[in-house]
């Protein structure tokens, strides 16, 4: 069962014994906070671990500006960029030397690939990920409804328990990364 971005919030309001919402545009308390903090929390969660689901990847083209510390080519990033995961002159998308200023990434190369994070749709998140953002949801709608600061901080706890869950779910969904170029590796051959 896929849940919307209001079903969502209104399940993290009920777990803190506040009133359900049934829109963001409600006249409620609850609907305000909701609509205030749940965006910016969940692009918060995205950012803070490089989900499966969140990945995306793109090819930039050079624009014709000028680079700076010491860089020769300039790129514009993706407009749904949350966060540069890796980026490389191949399809790898890895090695590259880079910087970002603003909206713009500097390189040396001339072709710049990327694998990044994007806010995905609602409907592509997994239940592990859900749970997780229901449990930080409840722990950031907490004090501004309840004012109940010990109680906030054992729901931030409970939300760093789910994360850790989550993590630990989302990294057995590919094959894991095998050691390249380790200097001892190298050294026994």
């Amino acid at each position: 069962m896929t849940l919307t971005d209001v079903e969502i919030c209104s399940v993290a309001l009920v777990k803190i014994g506040a009133n359900g919402i049934t829109s963001f545009d409600d006249e409620t308390v609850e609907a305000d906070v909701a609509r205030r903090l749940y965006e910016v929390t969940l692009r918060g969660l995205i950012a803070s671990h490089p989900w499966h689901f969140s990945m995306a990847g793109a090819e930039l083209e050079p624009l014709d500006e000028p680079a700076v510390a010491g860089f020769t080519f300039v790129f514009a990033l993706p407009a749904d960029l949350l966060r540069i995961v890796s980026a490389g002159a191949s399809s790898r998308a890895r090695g590259l030397d880079y910087l970002l200023t603003g909206s713009r990434l500097h390189a040396s190369s001339s072709r710049a690939v990327l694998h990044y994070q994007r806010r995905p749709e609602t409907a592509v998140f997994p239940p592990f990920f859900v749970q997780a953002l229901i449990a930080r949801l409840a722990a950031e709608f907490c004090l501004p409804l309840t004012e109940g600061t010990s109680r906030a901080d054992a729901l931030y706890k409970l939300a760093a328990a789910e994360h850790k869950v989550a993590r630990l779910i989302d990294s057995q969904q590919a094959t894991p990364r095998a050691v390249e170029d380790f200097t001892l590796i190298a050294a026994r051959v």
